[in-house]
Formats: structure tokens, C-alpha cells, sequence
């Protein structure tokens, strides 16, 4: 069984989409788990009248971040599988049935797909570096995010093993999660566009947090330090990537007076030059 895992905060305009586009799914069992990180706009009390016991609402009573969010539904999933939706997006039909036969056929525990990208209601098409890769996808992962979370099946033991989300991250948690994957395991590729991923509103992660690859630098340090099982190709190719986006962020901040974020750019370079 999978169990889909859709975080929201404050999204009551937008989640329906989401969990419509999960319940038309057909082939596969599922459940639906919508986690509520403390919205105060309604979104609880419109989910719970809206499709009352076709899904399991989580309310949070303090916001902690789509991390923490995500973290409470894959506690409480039952299923084998854990799928992830965002509450912006949404899943074309057969989205789950393509990925379980796949995943049956690879012996893989991890699966993504391609996407569809809308930004601002308007088709468009991700830039060559966004171009999505099956297989042993950590050197691909480096740069910048290379699966989306909303196309993405994981095998519950995936995350015995490396672990949850890390709720220290306000921004670019799942680059930081796909390292960690990605480091120890093959991942599946499905080169279908199965989801319509939904850009441009001021809410998103992305528009909130300038210098986002100060999330990634923090990334990069806390697998540095955490795996030293890291065979020495992928260590020495994530110290480089790490060196390479610290010295640009850190010439930003020199550049706009930024003296926090100078300092911490500062400290990882000393590191690990």
C-alpha cells in the first residue's frame, strides 16, 4: 500500500486540487494523509468537510515547516510505500500505478517522475540543468535538486536507513534528503510527466529565502561530516561543489554588506579549503 503525504499550510484555495488529483488514482491501494502544519485560514476545518473519511487530517498546533509536516505523516503512515504530493501541485491519473509497476520491474525503493511545469498559469519548460536522471543520480544531485517531491516514491525502509527530513531546514530540505538517498541508493526514473508542478506564488519556498544555496552549502557540510563512509570520488566531488557555492555566496554577501551571512560562508570555507 502507499501512503501520500501532502503537507499544507495555509493553502485552503489550493489543497482540494492536490487531494482530488490523488483520489482519482486507480490500480493501487492507498491512503491519504493531509497534514495541516497549523494553518490559520480554514484549511483543517474546509479538508475535513470537503472529503471527510477518504482522508487522514493531522492537525499541527504550532507551524513547523513543510519538514516537520512531512516528518508527522510518514510517522503515522501505514503503507510501505511513501509517496509525497505539495499542496500546490497535483498528479495526472495514473501517476501511482505507472510508478508501482516500476518499481515492481527495477526491484528499486525509490521512484520519480517528470513534471509538467506551470508558472504564473502559464506552461513552460525547465531549463537543461533541471533535466531528470535514474540510476546512480549523486553526482547529478551536486548542483541542485534533481527530483521533484511531488513525483517521488520512497520504500519506508529508505528512510530507516538515512533518516527523516531535517527540520533545521526552512528551504531546500528535499536537496538535502535526495544526497543522503542518493549516496547509498539507485533511484527510478520514469521519463513520463506525471505531475503538474505550480510556480509563481509568493508562498513558495523558493521566493521566500534569498541566497538559497546557503541551504545547500549547509546540505553539502552536514553530509561531509555525517557520512566519512563516503567512498573518496563522492567526497571529493561534494567538498568541491560545497568550495564552489561558498565562494559565490560569499562574494554576495561581501558585495551587499551581508556581514551574518559573510561569516558563515567564512567558517565553511576555513573548513574545508
Amino acid at each position: 500500500m502507499f501512503s501520500v503525504i501532502i503537507p499544507v499550510y495555509n493553502r485552503r484555495e489550493l489543497v482540494g486540487r492536490a487531494i482530488r488529483s490523488v483520489l482519482l488514482q486507480e490500480g493501487c491501494d492507498f491512503e491519504v494523509i493531509v497534514v495541516d502544519d497549523a494553518s490559520d485560514d480554514g484549511t483543517s476545518d474546509w479538508v475535513r468537510e470537503t472529503f471527510a473519511d477518504r482522508v487522514q487530517l493531522l492537525v499541527r498546533e504550532k507551524n513547523g515547516g513543510v519538514s516537520a509536516a512531512r516528518n508527522r505523516g510518514i510517522e503515522a503512515a501505514r503503507g510501505e510505500w511513501i509517496a509525497l504530493l505539495d499542496s500546490d501541485d497535483e498528479w495526472l491519473p495514473g501517476k501511482l500505478a505507472r510508478q508501482a509497476t516500476c518499481l515492481a520491474e527495477s526491484g528499486l525503493l525509490v521512484c520519480h517522475t517528470d513534471e509538467i511545469w506551470i508558472r504564473d498559469g502559464v506552461r513552460v519548460n525547465p531549463h537543461k540543468h533541471h533535466r531528470k536522471y535514474g540510476g546512480d543520480i549523486f553526482f547529478k544531485a551536486l548542483p541542485l535538486c534533481v527530483m521533484s517531491p511531488s513525483s517521488i516514491v520512497i520504500h519506508r525502509d529508505i528512510f530507516a536507513a538515512v533518516g527523516l527530513f531535517d527540520e533545521n531546514l526552512p528551504a531546500c530540505e528535499d536537496y538535502e534528503l535526495w544526497l543522503r538517498i542518493g549516496s547509498r541508493y539507485e533511484v527510478a526514473y520514469l521519463e513520463d510527466k506525471l505531475i503538474r508542478k505550480y510556480g509563481g506564488h509568493a508562498d513558495q519556498l523558493s521566493q521566500a529565502h534569498l541566497a538559497m544555496d546557503r541551504f545547500r552549502i549547509y546540505a553539502l557540510d552536514k553530509l561531509l561530516r555525517d557520512m566519512p563512509q563516503l567512498v573518496v570520488e563522492r567526497r571529493a566531488a561534494a567538498c568541491e561543489m560545497l568550495l564552489r557555492k561558498a565562494r559565490i555566496v560569499h562574494k554576495g554577501a561581501i558585495k551587499h554588506g551581508n556581514e551574518e551571512l559573510r561569516g558563515e560562508m567564512a567558517s565553511y570555507l576555513a573548513d574545508w579549503e
